[in-house]
């Protein structure tokens, strides 16, 4: 098969490669119909994420047909179409107990793409398949249900739970890439008095409006005075920090009321300061967090109600070996306009298997 081979810093290729075989009796082998790619894989490809080897097959995002399964596979078979969870989960050790899948100590967590094969490719292996893909049913199509893979779920579970966003919240998110798009989508469950989206990017910023940002602010132009002067000099109940740079997480300690929280999303390669000495006395809440993906079959039935934007954040779709070159589309994500991209087979409906 052919899929997308991490070589080391700044360099991959699109290339031939052993088909994957199962390695284990909780094992699926999957046929990849749809994936995409993530701010991390760019993050990987920068050698900013320790732990992923030359010739790694990179991708932990995806949708496809289920081709074979293990032994011990209960709750899929090939012929479905399942999505795939950017978490592998064991099911067994405490911290897949207590749902947090992202933290599994017995061989899960995030290991698509970073320790074993991951979705960039024709074919994959998926760990623990019973636990970490999704049957898929209803009307949802593959290139909006492969957001539900990762982006929606960390926007959701990392960003507005662990904000702990309420009724009549302000909630400012700062980056309106793709999981601070859906950053704002997902608030709006809760009934918050208004959102403020802060991005450098023109089309982003129109981005967010269309997925229901109240109002919005050029991250170049003071925008934490247009959040003081929105909420009387008070500051935003709850901070969202979806970029991962030490300027944007400095901002949201600067936008944040006292009392408020400050959920990270965003992935971090270098230091930020942490301005104790102006925080201590705020009674501020700061937030981490990797993703679980427990959220993701509620999403899923939010998805196939018609529920959640995802077809917004979609800009570009690929044929899977153009993989290069919409690698080079997002990566200039600032000349492109690109948001998200979605490669694999052009888009049919998903059916709901027989029960």
């Amino acid at each position: 098969m052919k899929a997308l081979v991490f070589h080391g810093p700044e360099r991959s290729s699109w290339q031939e490669v052993p088909d994957p075989e199962l390695e284990a009796a909780t094992d699926a082998i999957v046929r990849i119909d749809t994936t995409t790619i993530c701010g991390t894989d760019l993050h990987i490809l920068r050698g900013e994420v320790p732990g992923v080897d030359p010739g790694r097959v990179l991708g932990h995002e995806g949708v496809g047909e289920v081709v074979e399964t293990g032994a011990d596979v209960r709750g899929i078979r090939p012929g479905d179409r399942v999505l795939i969870s950017c978490i592998s989960a064991c099911g067994h050790c405490r911290f897949c107990r207590e749902r947090g899948y992202g933290q599994c100590r017995d061989g899960g967590g995030w290991i698509l793409g970073r320790t074993v094969d991951g979705t960039q490719a024709e074919y994959v292996r998926v760990p623990f398949a019973d636990l970490s893909t999704h049957p898929l049913t209803g009307s949802a199509e593959g290139h909006d249900a492969v957001l539900l893979a990762d982006v929606f779920p960390t926007a959701y579970e990392v960003g507005v739970l662990n904000g702990r966003v309420g009724p009549g919240d302000t909630v400012a998110v700062v980056g309106a890439g793709p999981v601070g798009l859906a950053s704002i989508a997902t608030a709006q469950f809760f009934s918050p008095g208004r959102i403020i989206a802060v991005d450098p990017d023109t089309a982003r910023l129109d981005a967010a409006k269309r997925v229901g940002a109240d109002a919005v602010a050029d991250s170049a132009e003071d925008p934490e005075r247009l959040v003081d002067d929105l909420t009387e000099g008070l500051g935003a109940d709850v901070v969202i920090e979806a970029v991962g740079s030490p300027r944007s997480f400095e901002t949201c300690t600067r936008m944040v009321r006292p009392g408020g929280r400050i959920a990270n999303v965003g992935v971090h390669a270098r230091p930020a300061t942490l301005h104790l000495e102006e925080l201590w006395i705020k009674n501020v809440t700061i937030t981490t967090g990797l993703v679980d993906t427990y959220s993701t079959p509620i999403l899923l039935s939010l998805l196939c109600a018609g529920r959640l934007p995802t077809s917004t954040l979609i800009t570009h779709l690929f044929e899977l070996d153009q993989m290069e070159e919409a690698y080079d589309v997002f990566a200039h994500a600032a000349e492109t306009g690109a948001i998200k991209i979605a490669l694999g087979e052009a888009a049919r409906p998903l059916v709901a298997r027989d029960t």
